[in-house]
């Protein structure tokens, strides 16, 4: 199981930004798969988790109507479109298998991240 984020970069306060996740040894249809994102000094966040079985979405709170996770079946790949983004989604990016866990999301097998720098 690998996954490969790319994409992040530096965007201007209320810009977008797309990440992008390659996925291989496994499918989509395997595993769910999301989004986790830790900035410096703070606890790993859970940002979104895509079903495996219906492609439905899981969004945290403060990204919910910004950010919106997709799957390319065909690429078994998934994107994470940010929209006007703020200072405090700044942060380094990571895909990952996803589950609900005990009252939240749990995440594990991620690869490298990519960062997100937000400027003003």
């Amino acid at each position: 199981v690998q996954l490969q984020a790319s994409g992040g970069g530096l965007v201007q306060s209320g810009g977008s930004l797309t990440l992008s996740c390659a996925l291989s040894g496994f499918t989509l249809e395997a595993l769910s798969v999301g989004w986790f994102r830790q900035a410096p000094g703070k606890e790993r966040e859970g940002v979104s988790c895509i079903s495996k079985s219906d492609g439905s979405n899981y969004y945290r709170d403060d990204v919910k109507g910004r950010f919106t996770t997709s799957r390319d079946k065909s690429k078994n790949s998934i994107y994470l479109q940010m929209n006007r983004i703020k200072s405090e989604d700044a942060a380094t990016y990571y895909c990952a298998t996803c589950w609900y866990g005990i009252g939240h999301y749990e995440f594990e097998d991620w690869g490298r991240g990519t960062q997100v720098t937000v400027s003003s």
